[in-house]
């Protein structure tokens, strides 16, 4: 099978190579693309040198798959261009609301993947809602989720490349006692949390937030109620989240876990100890989304409250991709 990877120089781009190499995706021919500054770069898969291409003199027709990671201003220009010679999976959040393009996470509404057929484009959902997905699903079978309450602490991994430098020369800068300067946020990064990703709505919410109410009720169910706070924290990688449930019926907790613990994509990591957890320096370069802190809220009936922490890079948006396609080959692309 050929595929091409749009993007394959930044941070998500060079994950999806990484887990093609570790999941051994059998590849006939890869074709790694990006903007014309970035061609004649060479990057390494399978011990083999690739050179990047120019995204605009690419012929699509000669890929089964085309993962794009480049962002909404590349997919609102190409991804259409590709889709109509090959299938598009996209990791930016340029068709995450539109109704014609499925949104999906694997474990979660793998079903909904027939709707590939409308354009040629499958979207990869937010680095924060998938694994509260991946997590809720199988609570959701089992109680019905009814409510959710989200405040998720994102790594800065998340905003790409110029924010990772950025904290880590601000750090440099505060234990050399010089002055912080901030470009890829609204304060300081270094030490400090920041209650704002991506522009303020009319509503007082962002649309970081909107998009984790919007997505949630796409992907698992549009009857639950979600409200959310987004907070950016100096973490280099790995999201964190919490998350208070309210279910229709009365839950118990030691069925949550068992159910959680034999879920796909889950890991319970939940004791009553120092350390009985997960936090994002642990959840790095792992495929699992993990879940602690499992407890009933005693100010709220038929509620709990989590933990969940998930690898941005990786689940959160290119092992995520990756299973969609494989999700596709297993099916036979749908009869495509």
């Amino acid at each position: 099978m050929n595929i091409a990877i749009v993007g394959a120089t930044g941070n998500v781009g060079r994950k999806i190579l990484e887990v093609l190499e570790k999941k051994e995706v059998q590849i006939e021919n890869l074709y790694l693309l990006a903007s014309s500054r970035s061609v004649g770069k060479k990057i390494s898969f399978n011990g083999k040198e690739h050179i990047v291409e120019d995204l605009e003199k690419f012929d699509f027709s000669i890929v089964k798959i085309a993962f794009f990671a480049a962002g909404s201003s590349v997919a609102e220009k190409w991804a259409h261009v590709a889709a109509e010679k090959t299938i598009v999976i996209d990791n930016s959040k340029f068709f995450r609301k539109d109704a014609d393009i499925p949104l999906i996470v694997p474990e979660v509404n793998p079903k909904q993947l027939t709707q590939v057929k409308n354009r040629n484009i499958i979207a990869n959902a937010n680095c924060s809602v998938i694994p509260v997905v991946v997590a809720l699903k199988p609570l959701h079978d089992l109680y019905n989720v009814k409510r959710i309450v989200i405040s998720t602490y994102q790594s800065v991994s998340g905003a790409g490349k110029g924010p990772m430098d950025e904290l880590l020369s601000q750090t440099q800068d505060y234990f050399n006692n010089k002055e912080l300067e901030s470009k890829n946020f609204t304060k300081q990064i270094a030490f400090n949390a920041i209650p704002h990703i991506d522009s303020f709505l009319e509503n007082g919410y962002t649309k970081e937030e909107q998009k984790t109410t919007d997505e949630i009720k796409k992907i698992l169910d549009k009857k639950i109620k979600v409200t959310s706070t987004c907070v950016r924290i100096p973490v280099l990688v790995s999201h964190s989240i919490s998350v208070n449930v309210e279910f229709d019926k009365k839950c118990n907790l030691d069925e949550i876990r068992n159910v959680l613990s034999t879920s796909p994509g889950c890991k319970v990591i939940d004791e009553h100890k120092d350390g009985g957890y997960i936090t994002p320096v642990e959840a790095e370069d792992k495929f699992e989304t993990f879940i602690s802190r499992i407890r009933l809220d005693e100010s709220q009936k038929n509620t709990i409250n989590m933990w969940i922490v998930s690898d941005n890079l990786l689940k959160g948006a290119a092992l995520n991709a990756i299973q969609i396609a494989e999700a596709l080959i297993k099916n036979d692309f749908y009869g495509q």
